[in-house]
């Protein structure tokens, strides 16, 4: 995959202003498929713990609200935005709740499932998986949803990307 399949595609954020992908350009991104109902919702907390720690040396953490694991994000985009803020002080950009597999998959994850590992082949498996792209646009790490944001290999990929300059 090359980064301007990422860079090239549209987003909407949580509070209907659009974006593009390409507006990253340059920043290391950890996209999440979140959801508020969820044995993982917690990791929402570890999440902006992320955000607050490397925002400053360019990591973008965005999350991508979904409802296709057992109706786990029922909300509205402003009642997950509400929740998200008083519950976690989630500070991190989301996206408009969106599908992350299937005939309406949003065209963001149908470019980040791409990149396979062992573990994680194909489609998304659960709420809460976490795909890196790098400051080129590439993917360059996928976690499964029982990793927590902080766990080391988490951690390591993401100051490995942060290490290295935009090429």
């Amino acid at each position: 995959m090359s980064s301007s399949d990422l860079y090239d595609i549209d987003l909407t954020m949580n509070d209907g202003a659009r974006k593009s992908f390409g507006d990253y350009r340059g920043q290391p991104v950890l996209v999440v498929n979140v959801a508020s109902k969820c044995g993982f919702t917690p990791q929402y907390a570890g999440l902006e713990e992320l955000h607050g720690k490397y925002a400053e040396e360019g990591l973008v953490v965005l999350g991508m609200p979904c409802n296709q694991f057992m109706g786990q994000e029922p909300g509205t985009d402003g009642e997950i935005a509400e929740f998200c803020s008083t519950t976690f002080g989630v500070t991190f950009p989301l996206l408009s709740k969106g599908d992350v597999r299937g005939k309406d998959q949003h065209p963001l994850y149908g470019q980040l499932t791409k990149f396979r590992n062992g573990v994680l082949p194909g489609l998304v498996k659960w709420n809460f998986e976490k795909f890196l792209v790098n400051r080129e646009g590439d993917v360059v790490a996928r976690f499964a949803p029982t990793v927590e944001p902080d766990a080391p290999e988490v951690v390591a990929a993401i100051e490995d990307v942060l290490a290295r300059p935009a090429a």
